[in-house]
Parts: structure tokens; sequence; C-alpha cells
């Protein structure tokens, strides 16, 4: 079929359907809020099973194509200590800058037993702002929403990651007679040590079982 001279492509039915007619903004919020839920849960917190198998024409029904950053915004309970909590919160485009976190600040001091804070940044941070992040009484976590896209974890090509207790990480420092320095590193800043939120001095048991990496086992410890 032609019209004017130019052939008319039509797309078929299968292809079309797997088109998102939706604002980006919203998959975004949606991708990140999903990704930050599910490490939440990988954290120990009480997350709402409704909020992991939410879609993303659900989102968008509760939370429009153009998301209230203030409706998106999380707080949730430590299963193993309900007097703990986590709230995250989500920044929008501008700067971040000093008055920015003082407002921040404000809000968060209004929360009971929060003990961590999770920013998600869409945006650079100024100097000073970062500066003002010390006088929060509360672990401070930033990410950019870009990190969150995709759960780094459900990857099929990431090994299996076990976090140590304090008594299991002792129990292997004394059984080949080492001790914190002379494990492997994991850096704090490595995506995986982020994702859960690790700290310095904690040991992680990697184990690599694939088609493309031969079987074995290694600790690392966060530095």
């Amino acid at each position: 079929m032609e019209n004017g001279g130019e052939p008319l492509t039509i797309m078929p039915s299968c292809l079309s359907s797997m088109i998102d007619s939706g604002s980006v903004e919203s998959h975004r919020y949606y991708l990140a809020r999903k990704t930050t839920f599910e490490m939440l849960k990988d954290r120990g917190y009480d997350v709402p099973e409704n909020e992991l198998n939410l879609t993303l024409p659900e989102f968008r029904s509760i939370y429009s194509e153009n998301p209230d950053l203030e409706r998106l915004r999380i707080s949730l309970p430590l299963l193993s200590n309900p007097s703990k909590r986590i709230s995250v919160i989500f920044c929008g485009t501008e700067k971040i800058k000093k008055g920015t976190i003082r407002n921040l600040l404000g809000l968060v001091g209004e929360g009971a037993n929060l003990t961590r804070l999770i920013l998600v940044l869409q945006s650079e941070m100024t100097a000073q702002a970062k500066q003002d992040l010390t006088l929060f009484q509360v672990s401070i976590e930033l990410f950019q929403i870009t990190d969150l896209l995709v759960n780094i974890t459900k990857h099929v090509l990431m090994p299996k990651h076990e976090i140590l207790t304090p008594e299991e990480k002792k129990k292997l420092l004394a059984k080949y007679n080492l001790d914190d320095k002379q494990l492997p590193r994991m850096l704090v800043t490595d995506a995986f040590a982020r994702y859960y939120g690790l700290e310095k001095g904690q040991v992680v048991k990697v184990t690599f079982d694939s088609d493309i990496t031969s079987s074995h086992v290694t600790y690392r410890c966060v530095m």
C-alpha cells in the first residue's frame, strides 16, 4: 500500500505490543524503585510482596506518567530488629545543593528510629552539599538512578555471593590462621558491596561455578 508514492510500513502486532508508549521518566522510576525494593529485601528489610510484584502499567496507574517524587519515598523496618528503619528518597534532576540537603535534614529528623538513608540521585551534588551530609545522624548511601535500573545480582554471569556472619568470619580466620588483611579484598565501592550496604571488615564468600569459569570458592574482605 502506498501513500503519495512512499510505501507505508505496517508494524506486526507482535512487535507493536512490545513497544512502551508510556513516558521514559515513569519507566526509569519504576525500574529504579523495583530494584531498590529487591535490594532492601536482600538486606533483610520487611518489603511488601505487592511492591516486588508491581508491574509497569500498575505503577503508572498509581503514580502517573510523571511521578511525584514525594510519593515514591520508601520507609521500611528491619525484619530482625523492627526498631531500625531505612528510608529511600528519590531526588529530582536539579543539581543537589546545600539548601537541598538542609531540607532533607529537616524531613529525616522527623523519622523515628531511622538508622540508614539512601538518596537516589539524578544529577551532581556540590562539594558543600556533600559536606553537609555529615550533619545527618544516620548512615547515608548515595546511588545514581542509573545504578538501579538493573539488578546486578540477577546477572547470569554474577557468581554466588554469601555474606559471612561475625562468627563465621571468626571461624574462617582461625581455620586458616589469617587476619583480615591477608584475605583478597573487595572495595567498599564495589557494586556488590554497595548493593548489600556492606561495611569495612565484613567478609564475603564468592562461589564461581559456570561453563566459563572453573568451579572454585574464594573469600573477600571488604576494605
